[in-house]
Order: C-alpha cells, then structure tokens, then sequence
C-alpha cells in the first residue's frame, strides 16, 4: 500500500483516520471509530460502506 495514498484517505463514513492491516490472508483499511474493515483489492482500498466488514466486538484493533 502507498504510504501517500494512506495519507490522504480517510472514513468514508465519520472522515476519520484509517489504520491499514496486512494479514497473511488479507489487506484492510481499518476505521477504528466505526468498527469497519475496508477490502483492498488488487492492490485498490474498496471504499464502499457495503463492501466493508464490521468487526467483531472481540476483534483487536492494532
């Protein structure tokens, strides 16, 4: 993930900061105010509320 492109994006839904998580399965974009998992697809954030996985009240945030 380009590390200007993580500067400039934000929450499409509270514009707040987003924190990018790369598991050995998956690469997200993680709003920590609203509990949601943005897909990076093929290298592109995937910046739609419907595309997005809530997280778990269990899940930790890093």
């Amino acid at each position: 993930m380009d590390p200007k492109l993580l500067e400039i994006l934000v929450c499409p839904l509270c514009k707040g900061p987003l924190v990018y998580q790369k598991d050995r399965n998956e690469n997200e974009l993680i709003c920590k105010a609203d509990r949601l998992a943005f897909p990076i697809r093929d290298g592109i954030p995937v910046m739609l509320e419907e595309e997005a996985r809530r997280l778990a009240a269990t899940e930790e945030i890093t």
